[in-house]
């Protein structure tokens, strides 16, 4: 969407604002039956500084949401937010126009690293021959690919280590288009699109936009239908995201550290609840069909040279696009002697991420979910839920169309070879949910589980570099208010712990010659969050801690923060998070550049099976390390403080 467009719409909004300011915070009435409008506007301005690069957010947000009951029993309610961030302006040289520069590539050599220029990479000689004849594919110059405008991929959160590094361009996709694609909302945003990221052509502008009503069946029976732009809410723990998988989530926004009613992307979504009231052995039942008609939309992970890029991913998608599409040099690729890896020269259309499927809007490609939902005679209030809907998370289909580099031979598949395309497999999900008390501790309990089918991860023993397997995941949580003098002698303080597992199905992972091979993804892991929250002088100031720990990772989050409500209308929080990392060495993953694609020319030197294409085992942070790192280790170089000022209108 045009710059002019966006800034009309952002006008459109303050212009409503500014008639609710003239109503005393009420518009006038529309038709007979209806009630006047009720509306309740925000700004909110969150400032981040974060460790080694400076400001990381100026964000202003304008948010104006409103109620109305219109005729026959209807009712309509809306949220609208736009916001401004500053920091692409502010802190250019490491988020704007100006960001990046020129880099240097890596090789090891007799077991040591070394650095060569961007660009200069293995020369096309011994062990390099070329007995079949063609034409070396060696390029050595990129005039698509200038060395400027560029960072090591990995280097926000991880240092050199031996790994396949390249080049990222990392400036707006209208200054540098380089590795642009649009992954699904993401991946190809410009400048004022990042400035301005709701105004876009999914309107985005529109957090939620709906009409609801019940009509009542008689005895005690009622059916309630809401339609609209909405997000369903199905779970009930915090932070992590078992059932509660019908509305993707904008991790751009800041990550994984706002609440997910702030960072879940609304979807136009019918919902019908039949509420059949109580029974000889409930208190209450609901039966409820959830249906997106949206066209479909992924998580957003964030566009590379932004701030917030959850697991670097969006690096990693638009380095290996940028490759696909002009060549470059890959670090520590060609073995050439025992401890020696050269930096390698590839050329287009050899290895990278070529095309983005995105799933088509139509009727078979729809996303379906119900949920029977009671409470208990004696409290226990539980679910039984079911959802078929496509992943919100990419995966990456190796193996693809590529040139050999050293016979210029094109084929349709090369088995193993880092040729990607990305897809949203669809994924079947089963589980529940419940929540009860337990008086005798005075604490509440919170548990969810699923059981998913046809999720993809990414494999390195398999041919096409990514397996479907079945994922178990539960969470559970325990609430507790208790008095602790030393924070509050007349208010409980809150304590809220969690314990979230995952388990992989036909986990696949085996020892090669060089280092493990298979799928990088823990085949069980732990994550456990604690918050502890006070409340001071009249519940007006409220100081918390959070922690979390990422067992397999070995990689730990501290999130101390002040909230204080100067006024019933002025709230200012300050805090900061800082993360801890431990395990970084067992982060490194085996990254196929043994994997022999182009036998027997690219078997490692002295391999004893030149004509077998799999992988060996050579590994480093690169690519795979981020998904053993976790959101948390992936992050550990990403220390920030922040003010948030909130004040309603």
């Amino acid at each position: 969407m045009k710059t002019g467009r966006r800034l009309s719409l952002l006008a459109a909004a303050l212009t409503a604002s500014f008639a609710t300011q003239a109503w005393g915070s009420e518009l006038p009435s529309l038709g007979e039956d209806s009630s006047p409008w009720q509306v309740d506007l925000t700004y909110e301005n969150h400032t981040v500084k974060r460790e080694h690069t400076g400001l990381a957010k100026f964000r202003n947000t304008m948010q104006a949401e409103f109620d109305k009951r219109a005729g026959n029993g209807w009712g309509i309610h809306g949220i609208l937010r736009g916001s401004w961030d500053g920091v692409y302006r502010m802190n250019s040289k490491e988020y704007g126009n100006d960001a990046g520069g020129a880099i240097t590539s890596q090789s090891t050599v007799n077991g040591s690293q070394v650095t060569v220029p961007w660009g200069v990479g293995a020369p096309p000689a011994p062990p390099f021959n070329n007995p079949l004849g063609g034409i070396l594919q060696f390029p050595a110059t990129y005039p698509n690919n200038p060395n400027q405008g560029l960072r090591v991929l990995g280097d926000r959160w991880h240092g050199t280590d031996g790994g396949v590094g390249f080049a990222v361009p990392v400036r707006p996709c209208d200054v540098d288009s380089r590795g642009c694609r649009d992954f699904g909302g993401y991946g190809n945003k410009t400048l004022s699109e990042l400035e301005m990221p709701e105004f876009n052509d999914r309107l985005d502008f529109i957090r939620e936009l709906y009409a609801k009503k019940s009509f009542s069946l008689g005895d005690g029976k009622e059916l309630f239908v809401k339609i609209g732009k909405q997000q369903v809410v199905w779970g009930r723990t915090d932070l992590f995201r078992v059932l509660d998988v019908i509305n993707p989530v904008d991790f751009s926004r800041n990550n994984i550290y706002d609440e997910l009613s702030d960072i879940r992307i609304p979807m136009w979504i019918a919902q019908a609840e039949y509420r059949m009231g109580a029974s000889d052995w409930m208190q209450d039942r609901n039966f409820q069909l959830v249906w997106n008609f949206d066209k479909f939309r992924p998580n957003n992970l964030g566009q590379c040279g932004t701030p917030n890029v959850i697991l670097d991913a969006g690096c990693f998608f638009r380095g290996m696009a940028n490759l696909w599409d002009n060549g470059g040099t890959v670090a520590n690729f060609a073995n050439i002697a025992p401890g020696t890896l050269l930096a390698t020269n590839f050329g287009p259309g050899q290895i990278g991420l070529k095309d983005v499927h995105l799933p088509e809007w139509s009727l078979s490609n729809t996303q379906l979910g119900a949920k029977y939902e009671g409470v208990t005679m004696n409290g226990l209030s539980f679910s039984l839920n079911a959802l078929t809907y496509r992943s919100q998370l990419p995966s990456l289909h190796g193996g693809k169309r590529a040139t050999n580099s050293f016979t210029g031979q094109y084929q349709n598949a090369w088995p193993y070879l880092i040729s990607f395309d990305m897809h949203f497999p669809r994924v079947n999900l089963v589980g529940g949910s419940m929540d009860f008390q337990l008086p005798a501790v005075g604490a509440a309990v919170r548990m969810e589980a699923a059981y998913t089918q046809g999720e993809e991860f990414a494999n390195t023993m398999r041919e096409e570099l990514y397996s479907k397997n079945d994922v178990f995941r539960a969470v559970v949580g325990v609430d507790r208010p208790t008095f602790i003098p030393f924070i509050s002698e007349t208010s409980a303080t809150l304590i809220s712990a969690q314990l979230f597992y995952q388990h992989i199905f036909n986990h696949e992972w085996k020892q090669e010659k060089f280092g493990p091979v298979g799928m990088p993804d823990w085949e069980n892991n732990f994550i456990g969050t604690l918050l502890i929250k006070g409340f001071l002088r009249n519940g007006t100031v409220s100081p918390q801690i959070i922690f979390a720990h990422d067992f397999r990772a070995q990689a730990s989050a501290v999130a101390p923060q002040v909230e204080w409500n100067y006024t019933n209308d002025l709230k200012i929080t300050i805090g900061a998070n800082y993360k801890i990392a431990d395990g970084r060495d067992h982060w490194k993953f085996d990254d196929c550049r043994a994997c022999n694609p182009f036998a027997p020319f690219t078997a490692p030197n002295g391999d004893p099976n030149p004509n077998a294409s799999y992988s060996r085992g050579f590994g480093g942070m690169e690519p795979l390390g981020r998904f053993r790192a976790g959101p948390i280790g992936a992050a550990f170089k990403e220390n920030d403080i922040f003010l948030r000022v909130n004040y309603k209108f």
